[in-house]
């Protein structure tokens, strides 16, 4: 979304039968059955395939953050469904709504897991509601984390949060059949909290970011709303040194580049896809259904 704090608080959400006994084969069949599916879902890749894409998109999908003209969400999942095609075992989306996030999975297939994170709003007395996308049956705003394979250990990590206005968030999951660890982060817009305008967040959203992904089998990213530190930019100082001195970003050159090429529509970068692994590719791909534009990152993952 733009470089702008959200306009006004969006709408909030208020929101056995008996097992037959069978035959003592027919137990064993289910049993053998349930053992085999669990060991092919974990299995590592052979060693030919042991390359992992992760991709990370601010789909725009929350009409009511400037949103309305990015494209319906038939168009946004055909993009997410192209994203795949690029190559993506692994989707991270922000600004999604819930039954568009969910839509895409069941268009990808029965392999495909999702992971779905809302975003909340606290008002001044202290209560907490996810947020409606606007619009009748899209469901909540929030993050997602698409996989075609099994995650496991899916969690949300604490960050300091706004105390009054929009709680984005920062959601992980482990790639077991890659033994890879994924982070999918939406960080704050400075001025998201109306009780403390100037109050700065995303230092220690970051932090909390790199203190939680597990060395260098990882590959964590997202909307970070920030450019990339350097010497125009004067929020650089909110950049842990760790996020490009202990991993490599998707579009970094080298030990000591710090730029990208622009993945929002007002000519810089503000979506990071960092890895612990070694890089084999790096695409910006624009898809033409949001203000934000896709990163895809390939690793190997040994």
């Amino acid at each position: 979304m733009p470089l702008t704090a959200p306009s006004l608080p969006p709408g909030v959400r208020r929101r056995g039968a008996l097992i037959a006994l069978v035959a003592v084969l027919a137990v064993t069949a289910v049993l053998a059955a349930v053992l085999v599916r669990t060991a092919t879902d974990g299995t590592r890749p052979p060693a030919a395939d042991r390359t992992l894409t992760v991709a990370t998109w601010n789909m725009c999908g929350v009409r009511q953050w400037g949103c309305a003209g990015t494209g319906s969400g038939p168009e946004k999942r055909r993009a997410v469904e192209r994203l795949v095609d690029a190559g993506a075992d692994v989707v991270l989306l922000q600004e999604a709504c819930a039954t568009h996030a969910e839509s895409v999975r069941e268009a990808l297939g029965e392999s495909w897991r999702l992971s779905f994170r809302p975003y909340t709003w606290r008002d001044g007395g202290g209560q907490t509601a996810a947020i409606d996308c606007e619009g009748r049956g899209r469901g909540t705003a929030g993050l997602a984390v698409l996989s075609d394979r099994p995650l496991s250990s899916v969690r949300s990590v604490p960050t300091r949060q706004p105390e009054v206005g929009l709680r984005r968030g920062i959601l992980c999951a482990t790639v077991a059949a890659f033994d890879v660890r994924v982070c999918n982060a939406h960080l704050s817009l400075p001025g998201s909290d109306r009780a403390h305008p100037g109050r700065e967040y995303r230092d220690d959203q970051l932090k909390a970011l790199v203190a939680a992904v597990p060395g260098r089998r990882t590959v964590f990213g997202g909307d970070f709303n920030l450019r990339p530190p350097g010497a125009r930019n004067r929020s650089a100082w909110v950049w842990p040194s760790a996020a490009y001195d202990a991993f490599r970003e998707c579009d970094q050159t080298s030990g000591t580049d710090r730029s990208g090429r622009a993945t929002h529509v007002s000519g810089h970068k503000l979506d990071y896809l960092f890895a612990g692994l070694p890089r084999s590719s790096c695409t910006v791909r624009d898809t033409g259904f949001s203000d934000h534009r896709a990163l895809l990152m390939r690793v190997h993952t040994g």
